[in-house]
């Protein structure tokens, strides 16, 4: 076994190798960028050393910095995680030549598997089941276009580079293949520097799973069965589960034997995924599965894997990476333990498309751990999501001796999930693995699209909208006090208040609040015995009976329409962020004057939902834009987000060009919005 470990990657992956190494008694090594100096991982290792700015491409991706790292700390190994380099052959190669072990497969399996057009035609020559499509060298857009209408739609366009979702487009119509395939080669050259694309037959109700399999030095591959990892958005997994709903033995038999053969077929050493799609639309059947692509890395979501089977990957990996022979044969592994269910926990607000989020996780709290319940995480309370890395904040993982019961703990988890400070999809997730279909097995890779609409836009509890408003009305005062301004209750004019009083009438707090980015107006109805909290969106009014409210100690309770209810809360500069029972309030004021000014627009005036970089400006001055088109895109962590017109109009003004680093909230592009008629 190896002495010492560097772990070239940051976030939840690195301090997920570094509890490993240093449970086997390795010294650990850490490397980080700018923006990562007050990360977790560099915290958790015995040392750590800094690459350069926060770019990946001057940091996590400078394979000859981070070998020189090795050099001067004594490393023995290099742990790639996963991303970044960990499917380069080329630094495999480096470590190689500088003597330091690569944690991985060696170059010639990542170079096998590293193309997808090429792995596809590997396996063909395997025996292994292919899906049917292009997987040619030839990349002129109107041939791809004609091979295309040979597959037939829908079809998938996809980066032979790619994988992590990206680089992935769906076509449902020969009219919209080139401005899909335009937008895939951007994205993946972007991604991983090369443009090429294959095209593959979209199966009809996918199921999207995966074999996990191991080999060693000597020659032994095994498998440790399958996760099913279908549940998907803009084709990034989701929720993974192992094993699989509806697996028989007979197909964990036959998809185990072709992983096997994949691994073995390019001299497979250590730890990689073998991806199949197949066919679920009557069930999971041996003889309807496909090869996708093979991994050549750990995956995300192997958690659910180590958890039914009692394996630590990462151990295996060290281990082989050391010239270990592997100490379980096949049939050692055959038998798994319950059922295991993961959830990715993301910065990112499911209300506006999924949008990623940045900002400082001011209230970062999981329940307990250990036995059934375990949390892979790479930052803590107190640390900054930025714009420059993925977004995901946690793994949140579950087991249990049965899928129900499994389900049942991560959604219990995931409601006891306390993050404040950012937007998260931790309510969508509940939503999810909640969802009587899914919680039934009747699922495939388009269930969250089919379902966005309930999974997403699931009313705010009327409640949590109460306790929010005298939660504000207490940062107001809290806010007064601390600029040096007399109590609230130090009045000595009736000016003084901000609850409305009128004569003859009853005490109002009048409150104009952005909710979760919606415009919100809420009044406080104040009564002697009970006070009526009206709440008015552009979409919906309530209304709700208090009585008792109490806010203090970072929690603010009352009863509600006769029912106890009770929040979490934290105050930040300019915002009051709530939680409870799976949902998430962000409430600020709202900013009338910017409103005002923005419906004067007609409402032509077009934004950066997140601060981002413009890659692509499709419009000038002047330029008839019809409701829908493109308008620009914009990439920020690592995804592309394209901006379309709201509304039939002229292009006015543009306030972006392409190249150009902008804010949050920055005007990009106004239009005038077309008379009606």
């Amino acid at each position: 076994m190896f002495r010492s470990v560097l772990i070239a990657n940051r976030g939840e992956i690195a301090c997920r190798v570094i509890r490993t190494a240093k449970r086997l008694g390795l010294r650990t090594i850490a490397v980080y960028s700018q923006a990562d100096a007050g990360a977790l991982h560099v915290s958790l290792a015995d040392e750590a050393h800094l690459l350069g700015p926060a770019a990946a491409t001057q940091s996590y991706l400078k394979s000859e910095k981070i070998l020189e790292v090795a050099r001067s700390s004594g490393a023995e190994c290099i742990h790639p995680g996963y991303g970044f380099l960990s499917e380069n052959a080329e630094f495999a190669e480096a470590c190689a030549a500088a003597g330091v072990a690569f944690v991985g497969p060696p170059p010639s399996a990542i170079r096998a598997m590293g193309l997808k057009d090429a792995a596809k035609a590997l396996m063909e020559k395997a025996g292994v089941p292919v899906v049917p499509g292009y997987h040619g060298k030839g990349q002129d857009d109107d041939l791809l276009a004609a091979e295309a209408g040979k597959v037939g739609y829908p079809l998938l366009i996809k980066a032979v580079a790619g994988g992590g979702g990206k680089g992935m487009r769906r076509v449902d119509d020969g009219g919209d293949f080139a401005a899909a395939l335009a937008s895939c080669r951007r994205e993946a050259k972007n991604a991983f520097g090369d443009d090429r694309v294959l095209i593959e037959r979209f199966v009809t109700s996918p199921r999207h799973i995966e074999i996990q399999v191991f080999a060693d030095a000597h020659g032994n591959c095994v498998h440790l069965s399958e996760r099913d990892c279908s549940l998907q958005r803009r084709h990034q997994k989701v929720i993974e589960e192992a094993p699989a709903p509806g697996m028989t033995p007979e197909m964990r038999a036959a998809m185990g034997a072709a992983a096997v053969a994949a691994a073995k077929s390019v001299g497979y050493e250590g730890a990689g995924t073998v991806e199949f799609i197949a066919d679920g639309s009557n069930g999971l059947d041996a003889d309807a599965f496909f090869f996708m692509e093979m991994n050549t890395r750990l995956q995300v979501e192997h958690p659910v894997t180590e958890m039914v089977t009692g394996v630590d990957l990462v151990e295996f990996q060290l281990r082989a990476a050391a010239g270990e022979p592997l100490p379980f044969a096949q049939a050692d592994l055959d038998k798994l333990n319950g059922h295991a269910v993961e959830a990715r926990l993301y910065a990112e607000d499911p209300a506006s498309g999924f949008l990623p989020q940045t900002g400082t996780l001011h209230e970062l709290r999981f329940p307990r751990q250990g036995g059934s319940v375990r949390i892979d995480t790479g930052v803590a309370a107190g640390h900054e999501v930025s714009p420059f890395y993925d977004p995901m904040i946690a793994k949140v993982i579950c087991a249990g001796p049965t899928r129900e019961i499994a389900l049942a703990r991560l959604r219990q988890t995931l409601d006891e999930t306390r993050v404040l400070g950012l937007r998260t999809n931790v309510g969508f997730l509940s939503r999810l693995v909640g969802h009587p279909d899914f919680i039934s097995g009747k699922f495939d890779t388009g269930f969250i699209d089919a379902r966005m609409d309930t999974l997403v836009d699931a009313e705010t509890p009327t409640a949590l909208l109460a306790l929010g408003a005298y939660g504000w009305v207490e940062f107001l005062k809290r806010r007064g006090h601390e600029a040096g301004q007399r109590s609230t209750d130090e009045r000595i004019s009736p000016w003084d208040a901000r609850d409305g009083w009128v004569l003859g009438g009853g005490r109002r707090d009048w409150l104009h609040l952005m909710v979760n980015g919606t415009d919100t107006r809420i009044v406080i109805h104040r009564g002697d015995a009970e006070d009526r909290v009206e709440v008015v969106t552009e979409e919906a009014s309530a209304s709700a009976a208090v009585t008792g409210v109490s806010v203090g100690n970072e929690r603010v309770t009352g009863s509600v329409d006769g029912e106890d209810a009770s929040a979490e809360y934290i105050f930040t500069e300019s915002r009051l962020w709530l939680a409870a029972g799976g949902h998430q309030l962000e409430i600020r004021a709202q900013d009338l004057l910017a409103r005002d000014a923005d419906q004067e627009g007609g409402g032509g005036l077009v934004r950066a939902p997140m601060s981002g970089k413009i890659i692509k400006i499709d419009v000038a001055a002047g330029t008839i834009v019809r409701k829908g088109d493109r308008l620009a895109v914009l990439e920020a962590m690592k995804m592309e987000h394209t901006l379309v017109a709201s509304a039939d109009g002229t292009v006015s003004e543009l306030g972006a060009g392409e190249g150009d680093q902008v804010d949050e909230g920055q005007m990009l592009i106004a239009l005038e919005i077309a008379e009606a008629g």
